[in-house]
């Protein structure tokens, strides 16, 4: 092992799963056997979903102090709230019964703190979920019927995007990070697509030329830089947003899909200094940059380029109405309004809330690292939320 090798500083997983990552290891390792290549995308998809064996499929904690990472709900109701303040205030431009979606719903805690922070006269009619970890919309169910047992009727999980033509507000909390990426390199010979080899003892990167549609993206987002990515860069790229995209607001005909997510627009997100990549992996509260660490027990993510969940939406027919970062977000939203009215009577109470405001929008926690983009349709009225920073000319 060398100095960079994470089982030097990460807690081996107990034996029982480490059977489970073996078992994944061997679907894995027969279908790179079959396709005689096995991509990145096809790896981190089936280390995220793999039925019973990914990530978010074998039910292991993910959040808060006993899972891998924490999330801005996690912290409190102060998120939700703010969330909720722009979701009514969207609500207002709306005319008849709203609907609120959820993608990717977590622990549940957003959906009970955002229904809690919901006045009576604008809460929308239905919260729906869609939830592909049979495991979390578990979960989800039991928050919600401990937290907000008054919505349990009016809280619906899907398990597809709404077929039928709706209004109201998409919502989608660290979503984005999470949709399988194609790791690329420029290499001397040319662009090459990075794959993951495997053997019985470890994996590894392998590469070959990258195909058509990985070189035409690239070479689409080359067209917005500065200069081209030098020899030896290495990133990545998502080839199903538009797609993807399209396949959750196709159906949304008036209202707003908000993305939160850390990210940046397409010139940082593929700086020179940015030469090694944005992926990063999630294992018991730490973050650190060897995907192949025990496959299925760790969590995968890849950094938006919010310039192209943009062009994106171009295609899908939304408008881009704001783009900001979680700090000013939040701000607008009159976070501190939401902090005085959540009462903290104890002194530990106190310090809960402090440290929940720092984390959610102090620069070197949560306010810069995560950005919110808000895609409307058939919405006239500014978003209030956006109304302090508009980051849109720097996509």
């Amino acid at each position: 092992m060398h100095a960079s090798d994470p089982r030097l500083i990460l807690p081996e997983p107990p034996a029982a799963l480490k059977a489970l990552s073996h078992e994944l290891r061997e679907r894995l390792l027969i279908r790179q056997q079959q396709q005689g290549f096995l991509s990145f995308a096809q790896f981190m998809e089936a280390a995220l979903y793999e039925p019973g064996l990914g990530y978010y499929s074998a039910g292991l904690p993910k959040f808060g102090a006993q899972g891998d990472f924490v999330t801005a709900p996690e912290l409190g109701r102060l998120f939700a709230s703010c969330l909720a303040q722009q979701t009514q205030a969207v609500s207002r431009q709306l005319t008849g019964p709203w609907d609120v979606l959820e993608l990717g719903a977590g622990s549940g805690q957003l959906a009970a703190d955002f229904l809690r922070a919901c006045t009576p006269e604008h809460a929308p009619q239905r919260y729906r979920i869609l939830e592909r970890s049979a495991d979390l919309r578990a979960e989800q169910q039991r928050r919600i019927a401990r937290c907000v047992p008054d919505w349990q009727d009016r809280v619906e999980w899907l398990d597809a995007p709404p077929a039928q033509d709706w209004q109201g507000v998409l919502l989608a909390n660290e979503v984005l990070d999470a949709l399988a990426v194609e790791a690329f390199a420029v290499r001397p010979d040319g662009l090459m697509q990075r794959g993951v080899h495997i053997t019985a003892d470890a994996l590894s990167w392998t590469e070959r030329p990258a195909p058509k549609a990985l070189q035409d993206a690239l070479a689409q987002r080359q067209k917005r830089l500065p200069a081209p990515l030098a020899v030896g860069y290495e990133s990545e790229l998502c080839l199903s947003l538009s797609p993807w995209l399209a396949s959750v607001t196709d159906t949304l005909q008036h209202g707003m899909a908000l993305f939160i997510d850390y990210g940046y627009p397409r010139a940082s997100y593929y700086h020179p200094q940015r030469s090694a990549g944005t992926l990063v992996a999630h294992y018991q509260h730490r973050a650190h940059f060897d995907p192949f660490f025990w496959p299925g027990l760790q969590d995968l993510t890849a950094f938006v380029d919010f310039t192209a969940l943009a062009e994106a939406a171009d295609d899908t027919g939304l408008e881009v109405a704001g783009y900001c970062s979680q700090a000013w977000f939040l701000m607008a939203c009159g976070i501190d309004q939401r902090l005085q009215e959540q009462a903290a009577d104890t002194p530990m109470a106190q310090r809960a809330l402090a440290h929940e405001l720092r984390e959610l929008t102090l620069p070197e926690a949560m306010g810069e690292k995560f950005q919110l983009m808000a895609l409307s349709r058939g919405l006239e009225e500014p978003l209030p939320g956006f109304e302090l920073q508009d980051l849109r000319g720097e996509l």
